[in-house]
């Protein structure tokens, strides 16, 4: 699995969770909302440690990644994070690999 955090969502991230270089930020499945994959879960994120990394991007010098205990909600799906103009807010698409 691949993921991709554009460089327009990467600037929204760091503008509104006030990143850093060095900072490293976690995308993990939870559960209410839907996603296009998903009924009942949604998309999460947080600011954590990378441990078991099943995929990581950096931008500079800070790291995007999902866990392996993620690989339930992510498995069989590359993952890419966008900055939607509209809402701005961030969108999560996920393309069958």
């Amino acid at each position: 699995m691949k993921i991709t955090v554009t460089d327009r969502a990467n600037k929204w991230l760091v503008e509104e969770m006030d990143l850093q270089k060095g900072d490293a930020v976690r995308f993990l499945g939870k559960l209410y909302g839907k996603t296009e994959i998903h009924d009942n879960f949604s998309v999460g994120l947080r600011i954590d440690e990378p441990r078991d990394v099943l995929a990581e991007q950096t931008i500079e010098g800070i790291t995007y990644f999902i866990e392996e205990i993620d690989d339930w909600f992510f498995s069989g799906y590359d993952f890419e994070v966008v900055y939607n103009e509209n809402t701005d807010e961030l969108d999560y698409k996920f393309s069958k690999q």
